[in-house]
């Protein structure tokens, strides 16, 4: 009998790459999505339930797995009242982790962000930083927050200011050397390789930056060739 794998955020652009993975990946034989919209996906693997996310803590019986990949988050521009935008990048993370304790689940790989720091003035990086506190106190015991640059990949939705952000790194991407490397645009899929990787074989830090989900992916997907 195969894994099986919790997906939230499986209509996102990493999530939809990871749930792609997922699919052709014999390890697992079961994917659960809990999602606010349907992913447009038929397939054997796949149970999906179309719920409030903001009310996951009531589907307690239905969230059990070997692993859980987290893949919510919005931006400013989509979600601007700060109260919601809380409730999506600090809310739903929260919730999934406190399921994880509460169902005995070992494996919680997240999404963060680069820049995530409690403590920070900049609204988006002190949620991000938040979430990470509270979820690292959890002490849940394969727990990995990735913390990628500007995410890059193809889309279903247009958004005009990530167009723009991605067109100025392209200009500026030579001269992100250095300790600047960091801020290099990262691909969606490769963030999802790394989750893969993660779930499978960990890795020394619980916080990973961006160059460091480059690694982690090379070696699952050279692995995976």
């Amino acid at each position: 009998m195969g894994k099986t794998a919790i997906v939230l955020g499986a209509t996102g652009l990493t999530g939809e790459n990871l749930l792609e993975k997922l699919l052709n990946d014999s390890d697992y034989s079961r994917i659960v999505l809990f999602s606010r919209s349907a992913c447009g996906i038929k397939h054997s693997k796949i149970t999906e339930y179309l719920i409030d996310m903001f009310e996951l803590d009531n589907y307690k019986t239905l969230f059990r797995a070997d692993v859980v990949f987290c893949c919510i988050g919005t931006t400013q521009s989509k979600t601007p009242d700060k109260a919601i935008y809380h409730k999506i990048d600090y809310g739903i993370p929260v919730a999934a982790a406190n399921l994880c304790v509460k169902n005995n689940i070992d494996r919680f790989i997240c999404i963060s962000a680069l820049g995530a720091n409690s403590t920070s003035k900049v609204f988006y990086n002190r949620t991000k930083g938040e979430m990470e506190a509270v979820v690292l106190s959890l002490k849940i015991k394969h727990t990995y927050l990735l913390q990628p640059s500007l995410i890059v990949g193809s889309r279903k939705e247009f958004r005009f200011g990530e167009v723009m952000g991605k067109m100025v790194m392209k200009v500026l991407s030579p001269l992100f050397r250095g300790s600047l490397k960091k801020y290099k645009p990262i691909e969606s899929k490769t963030i999802a390789s790394a989750m893969l990787w993660l779930a499978e074989q960990g890795y020394e830090l619980q916080c990973i930056p961006s160059e460091n989900i480059k690694e982690i992916a090379k070696i699952y997907d050279r692995n995976r060739a």
